[in-house]
């Protein structure tokens, strides 16, 4: 037996002991679904300094360079779909093996493969605002540059931007499921942004952490595995099958 097989087993006993389990997800789990992450030599940040776009003063000092770069984000989900992990997270929560999802990802695919229990920590893309007044917007008005009716602001999708706070009501909830859970996996995220990197810490339950990369700042884990989230995901599926 190896080790990789004994870690993916650990985990799969993890899920069948834990009345509450919470998965926590970031960009890694939407790169097999053809979304860029953010960080490594082909995401979005490799030609892009975030703090020129994804900013409040980029809104509102270079409006047509954030709207190019969000433009080129929402045009870029035109075919994306979810991957088989994200069917089989929706799965288990139909199983009643996970009772919640958060996510920092913004692209709306675990409601789309099914989840119901899903808190978008970081906002959707495809939704949106105006950002002076608030009021309600429709991508197309994003997408064609329109102003807002109510008071000639810009719209904007309903992402955070660096240095805005998270959503309420979706922090909110994450970490009530986070605090009461007996197991939380951490999929697809390297826990470099504040504050959900904090989350994993803030249970007493058992902790997993599945990514491409597992790296030293991840020791803290109960069980680590190492590979893509589809591949590992579905195999732990096979397990729980088996």
């Amino acid at each position: 037996m190896t080790s990789s097989y004994q870690h993916h087993a650990t985990l799969v006993n993890y899920m069948y002991q834990s009345k509450h389990t919470v998965i926590l997800t970031g960009a890694g789990m939407s790169t097999e679904s053809g979304i860029p992450d953010f960080r490594s030599r082909s995401g979005w940040w490799k030609d892009i300094d975030p703090l020129t776009v994804a900013t409040e003063e980029a809104l509102h000092k270079n409006y047509d360079l954030f709207h190019e770069f969000y433009s080129a984000r929402l045009k870029g989900l035109g075919d994306i779909k979810p991957h088989k992990g994200h069917f089989i997270i929706a799965k288990w929560e139909q199983d009643g093996l996970v009772q919640s999802v958060a996510t920092q990802n913004v692209d709306g695919l675990h409601h789309e493969a099914g989840s119901q229990n899903v808190d978008q920590l970081h906002g959707s893309i495809h939704s949106f605002r105006c950002h002076d007044c608030g009021m309600k917007g429709v991508k197309q008005q994003f997408l064609e540059k329109e102003s807002c009716s109510n008071c000639g602001g810009h719209f904007r999708p309903n992402v955070v931007l660096f240095g805005e706070a998270l959503p309420d009501d979706a922090w909110d909830s994450a970490l009530f499921h986070i605090q009461k859970a007996d197991l939380v996996i951490v999929i697809g995220t390297s826990l470099q942004v504040y504050p959900v990197s904090q989350l994993p810490r803030m249970t007493s339950g058992k902790t997993a952490f599945i990514n491409k990369e597992i790296g030293s700042e991840q020791s803290f884990f109960d069980v680590t595995i190492e590979g893509s989230a589809g591949e590992a995901l579905s195999v732990i599926e096979q397990l729980l099958n088996s």
